[in-house]
């Protein structure tokens, strides 16, 4: 495979107007995509990120999280919806 390959894309929009985004590819596995998945996880309100999970080259696999961007150990698509699906449900509560 030389070439990135879409296996998910999922977006929606809320009632509360927060956009829900999930983008998921298989891409040849290297140094910077040893596990050969490139994902992007977001959600945002207002053009502000709510929460985000991405692996861009070169920070690899990491979270956007309350203003602040940390390390993420990736374990795995479903882990990580259900880690997204966490801080969503957490940064929902706070936006009231």
């Amino acid at each position: 495979m030389s070439r990135a390959v879409k296996v998910v894309h999922e977006k929606v929009r809320t009632a509360q107007g927060v956009v829900v985004e999930f983008k998921v590819w298989r891409v040849p596995r290297s140094e910077h995509y040893p596990e050969g998945i490139k994902y992007s996880f977001f959600a945002a309100h207002g053009g502000k990120v709510l929460v985000g999970y991405d692996n861009h080259t070169p920070k690899g696999h990491h979270r956007h999280f309350e203003g602040k961007e940390g390390t993420y150990a990736f374990s795995g698509i479903d882990k990580l919806r259900e880690d997204f699906r966490r801080d969503l449900t957490e940064a929902l509560k706070k936006m009231g």
